[in-house]
């Protein structure tokens, strides 16, 4: 057997059982760095400077390296093998947590950030590549299951364990937290013999199309995050979000023309996996604006600390905890249409509350009730978006049909954040009270969408 499709699933319980591991460790990297920065914004700009466009770009640089080049990161899971580049992934992820643990200045910072999210781009997509061509039937089902609530997990308590090192030492520490991790997983993947597989010599990496995907994201960003700070008359903004438009552009005739785009578009024709993505699109979006958003309100408007912030997420972790994996079996057994359309709606109801927040919450009448139920839509959702997206791809192009996936879902909050950004302004370089509000109203509004994203559209498998 050759390329991705060289590792046989394995035949001893407990090595499957610690593929599963290294797989979650690997991708919680990504997925805690994706939000434990957020509790960390007020403390980086208080040292290092810069307003709200400095805190979108902490957040967005990482964001637009990570969800322009996923899709590079999954066809070179499909070339090289996906558990040598996951290997190859972490550990430039760990490095280049060091750097960001050491910059000097802002801008420093956010090169660093875009260094970390080309990192990100690797190990993502191979982490569940390695589960998908390690499982079959429905105990790959389980184990997306078991990756996708932990991810989820990750993702969420990553500003609890953030905001709590921030307030006890320096925002400099949640980098140097995934060192021990990555060196762990490495451990976990040379124990597995992921350094065997054969390379693939039929593909090749689509480095053009990856260039003018990640220009024409950084462009299109760049304007949305500048406007609030420059205004609409600096010929950089307007000029940005054009430019970035015509490379977009350039960018899928390319891939139409090339005979290995790093963007499979016949995929596309599956009706499934595009209302997928779709919906993707609009979920986690909203999730991403979410985090950063209300995170800053309350440190910044109520006086959280940087712990008591992330803490306050808490819950979110602890729902997902037990009913994602179900949920992923249940969708599975029944179909994710109803899945995919309830959760949405039921997370953008709940979230509709924050949209009348006051500055000085009671955390138990404002906030925990309306997150409580977030986290029930969340759960319903996730587990059978991962796996619905997975399920019509051919088993060859599960790397490239999990980095599609990933890049959507990383754009969305690259997007989110930036275009986001002009409404929490209000006008202003910093977040205001009624933005923070218009801000929520458009989140709920993302999340309803995508809800009815996945009723009009998704099918139920036959079987």
């Amino acid at each position: 057997m050759e390329g991705a499709q060289s590792v046989a699933p394995p035949q001893d319980s407990r090595l499957a059982r610690w593929t599963i591991v290294a797989s979650i460790l690997g991708s919680s990297m990504a997925f805690i760095d994706g939000s434990v920065v957020n509790v960390a914004l007020p403390a980086i700009q208080h040292d290092l400077g810069g307003g709200l466009a400095a805190q979108q770009w902490v957040v967005d640089a990482y964001l637009l390296t990570l969800g322009s080049l996923i899709l590079v990161g999954g066809s070179l899971g499909d070339i090289f093998g996906e558990f040598r580049v996951f290997g190859l992934g972490v550990a430039s992820f760990g490095l280049a947590s060091v750097l960001c643990a050491v910059a000097p200045d802002a801008t420093t910072l956010i090169v660093f950030r875009g260094i970390q999210g080309v990192a990100g781009a690797l190990l993502t997509p191979a982490s569940l590549a390695v589960l998908t061509a390690t499982f079959s039937g429905a105990a790959r089902g389980a184990a997306i299951g078991q990756w996708t609530a932990w991810s989820g997990i990750s993702f969420v308590i990553g500003p609890t364990l953030g905001g709590w090192l921030v307030d006890v030492s320096s925002w400099r520490v949640i980098f140097i937290i995934n060192v021990p991790i990555a060196i762990v997983t490495l451990m976990l993947v040379l124990r597995l013999g992921g350094g065997r597989q054969a390379r693939r010599e039929d593909l090749r990496v689509d480095f053009p199309g990856a260039l003018l995907c990640a220009a024409g994201l950084g462009l299109l960003v760049a304007g949305f995050i500048e406007q609030p700070h420059l205004g609409w008359s600096d010929p950089l903004v307007p000029g940005g979000m054009v430019g970035g438009l015509v490379l977009l552009a350039l960018f899928v005739v390319y891939e139409l023309r090339t005979p290995m785009p790093m963007l499979p578009l016949r995929l596309f024709r599956l009706r499934n996996f595009s209302v997928t993505n779709i919906e993707t699109l609009s979920v986690y979006g909203a999730l991403s604006g979410l985090s950063v958003f209300l995170t800053l309100f309350l440190i910044e408007f109520s006086g959280y600390s940087a712990f008591r912030a992330g803490v306050s997420l808490l819950p979110i972790t602890v729902v997902m905890f037990f009913l994602s994996p179900r949920t992923g079996k249940l969708s599975m057994q029944y179909g994710p249409r109803l899945f995919m359309a309830l959760g949405p709606v039921i997370a953008g109801a709940a979230i509709l509350v924050y949209a009348r927040l006051p500055a000085h919450p009671n955390y138990w009448v404002d906030l925990l009730p309306a997150l409580l139920v977030f986290s029930v839509g969340l759960s319903l959702t996730v587990a059978p978006l991962t796996t619905t997206v997975l399920a019509d791809a051919n088993p060859g192009d599960a790397g490239v049909a999990s980095g599609v996936n990933n890049a959507v879902a990383r754009i969305a909050g690259l997007l989110a954040v930036a275009v986001l950004g002009i409404a929490a302004a209000g006008g202003a370089d910093h977040l205001t009270k009624h933005g923070f509000h218009v801000t929520m109203a458009v989140v709920a509004a993302m999340l309803v969408c995508g809800g009815l994203i996945g009723a009009a559209g998704i099918r139920n498998p036959s079987t």
